[in-house]
């Protein structure tokens, strides 16, 4: 059976944090919110040591590129509005068909 992976990357900037704890805390409570809220794979992916930027990944498997696209915006848009020390930055969406 075909299905698609969907990933989406997305630049979180931090102007208004003074050291990692208060970074992975604001990012670990949006990881475990999207988690919960989508059931889609997620974790900071880059900028790990870097105290004003993070990068989180999403990932969703369909059978359908339609729902899998859908799904990712959804969780770009409930990142966006969950990411109150920081803003959004860059983002970048991807759709990977595998199987027959």
């Amino acid at each position: 059976m075909p299905a698609t992976i969907g990933i989406a990357r997305v630049a979180l900037y931090f102007e208004d944090t003074f050291s990692l704890k208060d970074k992975r805390q604001t990012v670990k409570s949006v990881i475990a919110q999207v988690r919960n809220t989508f059931n889609a794979a997620v974790a900071e992916t880059g900028d790990l040591d870097d105290l004003r930027v993070a990068t989180i990944t999403a990932v969703v498997v369909s059978t359908s590129a339609g729902h899998c696209d859908e799904m990712l915006q959804k969780i770009l848009r409930f990142i966006e509005g969950k990411v109150e020390l920081g803003v959004v930055g860059e983002i970048e969406t991807e759709l990977i068909p595998i199987g027959d």
